[in-house]
């Protein structure tokens, strides 16, 4: 499966290097942004958003995206600890070195089945451009390829992880370990949890950055919630 994680990260990808260029990082407001993706007459209603989403629509705004990702923590279907029963079958193909085009058509079935019920997994995103990419096929790897900058993009608006006040926010855990893979770092082997906060430890790196914050308070607001009922 190594070869699969290696193609989306040897690619030319998202928006910019966070260590390189100054960007003006915004922490989500949460509270706004499930007021203001409810309204039917804003451009940014929740129902819009997602669809633009699906078509992979590379004109939205940072405000957009930022509110089509961090607002999905407000619909019915979030859930950042359940997963899909059909993700061993997807990486018991993948476990594979090559694969046939029988199988590859069957890492696209699978991806978007577990993409129905977890549509911002970027895991299972990267194994279907594998599967595109191997088949040829130029139009759908283009697509996926764009819905995935659009969630990473949201992810780097919000700051750039060097310290708790600049934390990314995250929505999902798996989310992190993603990040760190997309900027080029690896990850260091441990992780601490800090009121709100993960603390993920970085490998020795050229930056002499030891680890990475990400808030990730609507995972726990959600554990919390299944605790309690």
């Amino acid at each position: 499966m190594n070869k699969v994680l290696t193609l989306l990260f040897s690619l030319v990808f998202i928006s910019s290097f966070i260590f390189s260029q100054k960007i003006k990082d915004t922490p989500p407001n949460y509270k706004s942004i499930e007021k203001i993706i409810s309204k039917k007459k804003s451009n940014l209603y929740y129902p819009k958003l997602f669809k633009r989403y699906l078509d992979a629509d590379t004109t939205m705004t940072s405000e957009e995206i930022r509110h089509l990702y961090y607002g999905y923590t407000f619909r019915t279907g979030y859930s950042p600890y359940g997963h899909s029963d059909l993700m061993d079958s997807l990486r018991n193909i993948l476990r594979e070195e090559e694969h046939t085009e029988k199988e590859l058509t069957r890492v696209i079935t699978l991806s978007d089945s577990i993409l129905l019920e977890e549509p911002f997994n970027l895991d299972v995103m990267n194994y279907q451009l594998y599967a595109f990419k191997k088949m040829e096929n130029k139009e759908a790897f283009k697509s996926k390829f764009n819905q995935m900058n659009l969630i990473v993009d949201a992810i780097f608006s919000s700051g750039d992880g060097i310290s708790k006040e600049t934390a990314f926010y995250v929505i999902y855990t798996e989310h992190e370990y993603f990040v760190i893979n997309v900027i080029g770092f690896q990850f260091g082997g441990s992780q601490s949890l800090s009121g709100n906060f993960d603390y993920l430890e970085l490998a020795p790196n050229d930056y002499n950055i030891k680890g990475l914050y990400f808030d990730v308070s609507p995972c726990l607001a959600s554990l919390k919630e299944m605790f309690e009922k």
